[in-house]
């Protein structure tokens, strides 16, 4: 075996988990709000046509992904970026469309995040993201993504809709996810399950910020052009991308 397959064998497919990798994590699910609502609502194409155009992005980048020898910065945050904004497109058919509405639709949704997350864990006997260096454990992997990204839109939306308001609702999420840090750093908690915590707890955090951005002053938003702030925002992702260091975590 060669010296460069060894050094893959011992990586996973996405990277290691870093500030930067939060950094641009919550920057992707700003701008997968932005984008869901630029398609559903701006260009009029309704939550079931969007979320189906997302859906199938999302399906072709997943199996680029897999397909992919080793991790690629730029094939895992396209692919992170379809899920958040199919996530925000499929949680606003189930919460407005069908009518479930948002705490209906969040109970609902974060069922099927940990029956991913147990499934993954019977089937492979952890839920690590240092597990993800084969093909079963990246269809693991991406499913629970993407429930959790769908899960976190209604999240989001249920609490910011409440008195809070956005930046109420931004600073809710934004406390919650220090107290999951300073478990990490002080604790000895499982780390996968608070990788898990945190990761579903971005995605609220990025969709109530996208809505402030986007929202009507009315309902206490800024009111920008949906569009604008979502090229902002792809232009501030690709600029992290080229510029903090991405490499690949550690496999077990």
């Amino acid at each position: 075996m060669s010296d460069s397959k060894l050094e893959d064998d011992l990586l996973t497919k996405v990277p290691a988990v870093t500030l930067g990798f939060w950094i641009i994590k919550i920057l992707a699910t700003t701008f997968g709000e932005t984008a869901g609502d630029t398609l559903s609502m701006s260009f009029n194409f309704g939550y079931l046509v969007s979320s189906g155009i997302f859906g199938l992005l999302l399906v072709a980048l997943v199996a680029l992904q897999i397909k992919a020898p080793k991790f690629h910065p730029f094939i895992y945050w396209a692919t992170i970026i379809a899920s958040t904004t199919a996530g925000t497109t499929m949680a606003d058919f189930a919460t407005r469309s069908i009518g479930i509405g948002y705490p209906g639709g969040s109970l609902l949704l974060l069922f099927f995040v940990l029956a991913s997350l147990a499934w993954w864990h019977r089937s492979m006997g952890n839920i690590s993201v240092s597990s993800v260096h084969e093909p079963r454990a990246e269809i693991y992997y991406w499913t629970t993504i993407t429930f959790s990204q769908t899960l976190g839109t209604a999240l989001g939306d249920w609490v910011a809709d409440g008195s809070l308001g956005y930046l109420g609702a931004a600073v809710i999420f934004g406390v919650l996810l220090a107290l999951i840090a300073l478990a990490y750093f002080r604790t000895s908690i499982n780390r996968a399950a608070l990788f898990w915590a945190a990761f579903v707890l971005t995605r609220p955090l990025g969709a109530v910020v996208g809505d402030y951005l986007d929202k009507p002053v009315a309902h206490g938003g800024l009111e920008l052009s949906r569009g604008g702030a979502s090229i902002v925002l792809a232009i501030a992702i690709t600029m992290l991308i080229l510029i903090l260091p991405q490499r690949a975590g550690s496999a077990e």
